[in-house]
């Protein structure tokens, strides 16, 4: 199967781009490789894509509409996975041109990209940010999530409406997939893993927030990976049972679905902490701090309709996800302490 991946240059596409071409799929990869963060990083993650048969890179930015349209027309996917984005919740106080930009006219372009070249399913990424002041746990794609906290959320409200839309109009199947706190080796150097590995091997203080009472459903990039291609293999259909007198906002007349992937398992933060201490054989040093705007205490995924509708599983504890995690960044940036 020919499928265009947004993102191929982040963490979870390229991430998926590996699993998709390992299983014989053609992939189109799309990124513009920005500066967010660490350039190195992320071409370091597209050169072990480009040297494989079957991927072909694209590096475009989804707000260039005519250059994103021509991909479209030149390679003609059947399915496309949208993970593109100006990701952060903390780059969303101080620049959010930036998310307006990249998550809202872009994924606009993705969306009519996909409308005019007859794309057969949309999967894309959204957050689990979107639940923002929502305290019930754990989370449902079925609770109303109309407070976001941060512009980076509800941006990715925005996509799921969006997407609603399109399949409402233009039946297209869309599928949004609320990520919960991904983790593993190749990440990203903006989150908390990343972040304490480097201060804690340079024996510079960590800054934990919300004085480590944080709760974060953590989850392991190749769990993540599983449930993407699963659901990318289950084209979005109708819920014949929605009703308007009682909106599910999960499912829809349309072909649409929402999904939480996470570890369903939260982990206090102070115990992740632990556990990367014990990994590297160093303690941290803590600066302890409050809750930072934007951030919620807690976050939990109930991923019943995901275990129930593909079969997905999480699988990896965070012992053996943080290991793997602390040997990949020691060998990527020749650590030897």
């Amino acid at each position: 199967m020919k499928i265009l991946v947004t993102g191929t240059a982040g963490f979870i596409g390229s991430s998926l781009a590996h699993v998709l071409l390992a299983r014989g799929d053609e992939v189109i990869g799309v990124d513009n490789v920005n500066d967010y963060y660490d350039v190195n990083l992320k071409e370091a993650r597209l050169a072990r894509l480009t040297c494989q048969p079957g991927y072909t890179e694209v590096r475009i930015s989804l707000e260039d509409r005519e250059a994103l349209h021509a991909a479209f027309e030149r390679h003609r996917p059947r399915r496309v996975v949208n993970l593109a984005a100006q990701a952060g919740v903390r780059y969303s106080l101080t620049h959010p041109h930036a998310y307006i930009d990249a998550n809202l006219a872009g994924f606009c372009n993705i969306l009519e990209a996909c409308r005019h070249h007859g794309v057969e399913h949309l999967v894309y990424a959204s957050s689990s940010s979107v639940y923002g002041a929502n305290t019930q746990m754990p989370f449902s794609v079925h609770d109303n999530v109309d407070h976001p906290v941060s512009l980076y959320a509800a941006t990715k409200k925005a996509n799921e409406l969006m997407a609603h839309t399109y399949s409402h109009l233009y039946k297209i199947p869309t599928t949004g997939l609320r990520f919960f706190t991904v983790y593993g080796p190749w990440g990203r150097p903006d989150m908390a893993l990343f972040l304490f590995t480097r201060s804690i091997l340079r024996g510079e203080p960590i800054n934990v927030f919300n004085y480590g009472r944080h709760k974060r459903d953590f989850t392991y990039i190749d769990d993540i990976v599983e449930g993407v291609v699963r659901t990318l293999d289950r084209v979005a259909a109708p819920n014949p049972e929605w009703s308007g007198d009682r909106p599910d906002p999960g499912t829809s007349k349309a072909p649409y679905r929402l999904y939480n992937i996470g570890n369903h398992e939260p982990v206090e933060l102070m115990r992740f902490i632990e556990v990367l201490e014990d990994c590297l054989g160093k303690k941290a040093e803590k600066n302890f701090l409050p809750m930072q705007d934007g951030d919620v205490p807690a976050t939990f995924a109930d991923v019943d309709d995901l275990m129930r509708d593909v079969g997905y599983a999480p699988r990896t504890p965070i012992e053996t996800g943080i290991a793997r995690f602390v040997d990949w960044y020691r060998d990527f940036y020749r650590v030897v302490a």
